[in-house]
């Protein structure tokens, strides 16, 4: 395995360099187009629903783990009981369960792979559609779980609130799903990524206060926190070693002569990357235990009348806890599961269409026949990398973790190895984006290492 990342020194820019690249054809308007939708979708989140008591919500979310967690990747727009507090939620599980879809049902997986970007725009419009169908569902349980809390301000009428909420809910999830395509088509960076990780940051400030004040509180946790925190800063940089890190498979191109000059023949490298799905199976691993986790936490607050269903509502809410070790169990197997099924689906991590490619234009790899052979040597270098990318993303996942547990530190496993990840990948995703940019436009002067 070999890290991507370029050796040597680092030329620091100059302030011609910085303004080049602001400059840059189409740069500076896709930067300031993705700022400012995520301005206005903070903006939105302080824009509450009619008739919530938001204070009792609020501390009400501060006391249960699961509605804690939700807010953290709302970007606090569920404990202010805003219009975005479904958040990107639904059209991220809406991605996931169509994009398995299309590997089991013929029919989309033909859109999806034979039928072009006409196939793939009607794709996304079905995984629009029940993004929508999954707001307004999240937003009923939402709505039932209020209306048997004291959340609701006196004096509103109940059904009107029901009814306008859940409309407003799920037209705000909508809007949100909007911002994240237009900050994907438009602007820089994946939207959806880029929503979580603003959320993600924004909560940043509260787990440092609530830190704080456990350590004013507690001088004996002050060592404990210099060790978390240097465990954290070691996590970052496996994360970024991680997403960085590839397997080079050489490959033997075919020499061609024309008239007198002969070309080809020089041996170039399929790169694979250790963790091909980024930072993707970590929020389709979240998206996917947050989704139980919800209903489970908004029913188990509900009046259930005393009995079977009670108890296993309770159990549920055990298992589905996000600090408690069966959930981390979990966590960490649907990491390593979605890491696989995310390399199965790209097109750039298939076996048999390398081989078919590298057979049609005569390339081999080196002491292995072309054809069959080699989709079955790609095969199985494949599965050992991807392998290794599952079972180090899953890790990684779960060192921030045990370490708040160890250190006694429990103000920041908000903030622990799956924000961690997502934050650092998203960043690295950025910042290739811009760099692929730069390049697209011959800035690599101000690129060179």
């Amino acid at each position: 395995m070999t890290a991507g990342m370029n050796s040597g020194k680092m030329r620091i820019p100059t302030t011609a360099d910085l303004m080049s690249m602001w400059n840059a054809s189409g740069l500076k308007e896709k930067l300031i187009f993705t700022f400012g939708m995520l301005v206005l979708f903070r903006l939105g989140i302080h824009l509450p629903l009619f008739g919530i008591n938001n204070e009792y919500f609020a501390n009400l979310a501060s006391q249960n783990n699961i509605l804690g967690f939700l807010d953290l990747f709302s970007g606090g727009a569920l404990g202010k009981v805003s219009i975005f507090a479904l958040g990107i939620g639904p059209y991220i599980t809406s991605s996931i369960i169509m994009q398995l879809m299309a590997v089991i049902v013929p029919a989309l997986e033909k859109l999806q792979k034979e039928d072009g970007e006409a196939g793939r725009r009607k794709l996304s419009q079905y995984t629009r559609v029940f993004a929508i169908v999954l707001a307004a569902f999240q937003a009923c349980i939402f709505m039932g779980f209020m209306a048997h809390t004291n959340a609701i301000t006196a004096g509103v009428n109940h059904t009107m609130f029901y009814i306008s909420s859940v409309l407003t809910l799920s037209a705000g999830s909508a809007l949100v799903m909007w911002m994240s395509e237009l900050i994907t088509e438009r602007g820089i960076g994946n939207g959806g990524s880029l929503i979580i990780f603003v959320g993600i940051i924004s909560g940043i400030p509260l787990y440092a206060t609530r830190t704080w004040e456990m350590i004013a509180n507690n001088s004996s946790l002050a060592f404990g926190l210099v060790v978390l925190l240097t465990i954290f800063f070691l996590t970052m940089i496996l994360i970024v070693v991680m997403q960085e890190a590839i397997r080079k498979v050489i490959i033997v191109n075919p020499k061609r002569q024309v008239g007198n000059k002969v070309y080809g023949g020089v041996n170039t490298f399929i790169p694979f990357k250790l963790n091909p799905g980024g930072v993707m199976p970590i929020i389709f691993a979240v998206a996917i235990l947050l989704f139980p986790s919800t209903i489970l936490s908004l029913v188990g607050s509900a009046n259930l009348p005393a009995g079977w269903v009670q108890d296993v509502v309770m159990v549920l809410n055990k298992i589905f806890n996000p600090s408690g070790a069966t959930y981390y169990t979990i966590y960490f197997l649907m990491i390593v599961a979605l890491t696989f099924f995310y390399a199965s689906i790209m097109p750039n991590m298939q076996p048999k269409e390398i081989a078919d490619n590298l057979k049609k234009y005569g390339s081999s790899i080196p002491g292995i026949k072309p054809g069959r052979p080699t989709a079955e040597a790609l095969d199985k270098i494949l599965t050992k990398t991807t392998f290794i990318g599952a079972m180090g993303l899953g890790i990684i996942a779960l060192i921030p973790a045990l370490a708040s547990y160890l250190t006694k530190i429990t103000t920041l496993q908000g903030i622990g190895a799956t924000s961690l990840i997502i934050m650092v990948g998203v960043a690295l995703d950025l910042i290739n984006q811009v760099k692929t940019h730069l390049l697209a436009r011959n800035y690599e002067s101000f690129l060179k290492e």
